[in-house]
């Protein structure tokens, strides 16, 4: 297991691809070239968030299709797509096809439960069958059936010139392994490594113990790991991806400088705590030059167990603001961390 000292072996990035509702064709763009600009500094992985009826990307399938034909290594992940909203078998075959566009750079994450706002979307969403939608673990185990290539009809043969799968079309192999659940709690990491996924990590987690007031981010978090892959088939070599905010401003402006620390400032209070009833614990974000971030990530008890990242971009900054992120963490943090380019 990676220790303070061994190499990090893939480094990734997160971005929510906000856009301006008078103008989202721009904001999309942006997301497209940030992409783009990763796989040219060399990261291993390029991930969209999901946001539904919000100013950032709704359809992240589409806008990772449209990045597999402006690049060629990179890999292309979801963190995360809420199956809430989806119905497996169709997400099935839109997973298969952007994975064979992308030739095999897919990486899918998932998470389950009710869609945000439910009571406010459920007419909209699912008017006929709001009641009976099952948000358990047990949509997601369709979906992976599909993906895998397990039946989704009973029927397979051919019907005057028409001829019939009874599995999800187009198939592409190797896609079930490259499937991700991001998970907060010590249940959902269990589960995903039970099931044999690959497991996200945040820069959110649940403090379930309510006897324990001075909750720890990191320790909490390396419980998880640790917990998803005693649970794995694959055990000490499942994968896990941490996903920390982070800032380095080592080519940053002073005016940059400024915006990035107030930024951290102000969401730093949250991390002090458990918030709200469901005792959501958020890490500390990261700023200043790489070196300072490095040694505060190799002093993480849970950065310490894993070998790959997918740092996440700040919410609404500018795409100048991205790029000199991005390339501060390509040319200074990720070396920093023991990371080669690709």
């Amino acid at each position: 297991m990676p220790a303070a000292g061994q190499p990090l072996r893939k480094l990734g990035f997160l971005t929510i691809g906000l856009f301006d509702p008078a103008d989202p064709a721009a904001g999309h763009e942006s997301t497209l070239e940030v992409i783009a600009l990763g796989e040219r500094l060399g990261f291993d992985s390029a991930w969209v968030r999901h946001r539904h009826l919000q100013h950032g990307i709704s359809s992240p399938l589409t806008v990772l299709a449209a990045a597999s034909q402006r690049t060629s290594r990179i890999e292309l992940g979801t963190a995360v797509m809420p199956l809430g909203w989806e119905n497996p078998l169709r997400l099935a075959e839109d997973l298969a096809t952007v994975d064979l566009l992308s030739g095999g750079r897919l990486n899918p994450g998932l998470s389950v439960g009710p869609p945000m706002q439910y009571e406010r979307v459920r007419d909209a969403l699912y008017p006929d069958t709001a009641d009976a939608e099952d948000f358990t673990y047990a949509r997601v185990e369709r979906l992976l059936d599909f993906v895998a290539g397990k039946p989704a009809s009973d029927f397979a043969g051919t019907q005057g010139f028409e001829v019939f799968s009874s599995r999800v079309e187009p198939h592409s192999p190797g896609l079930r392994s490259r499937m991700w659940y991001g998970g907060g709690s010590l249940r959902s990491a269990e589960w995903a490594g039970e099931h044999g996924m690959n497991f996200l990590t945040s820069s959110v987690v649940k403090a379930e113990d309510p006897d324990d007031p001075a909750a720890d981010f990191a320790a909490i978090q390396l419980a998880h790991v640790r917990a998803f892959r005693a649970a794995h088939p694959d055990g000490e070599r499942a994968r896990v991806s941490q996903g920390l905010v982070v800032i380095p401003t080592d080519s940053a402006s002073p005016a940059q400088r400024e915006q990035y620390t107030q930024y951290v400032a102000e969401r730093t209070p949250r991390t002090a705590t458990p918030q709200g009833p469901a005792r959501m614990m958020f890490a500390r974000d990261l700023v200043g030059p790489a070196e300072q971030i490095a040694a505060e990530l190799h002093a993480h008890a849970a950065f310490r167990e894993i070998d790959e990242v997918a740092f996440a971009l700040p919410f609404t900054f500018a795409h100048e603001d991205y790029v000199q992120i991005l390339t501060d963490i390509a040319e200074k943090l990720g070396p920093a961390l023991g990371w080669q380019p690709a």
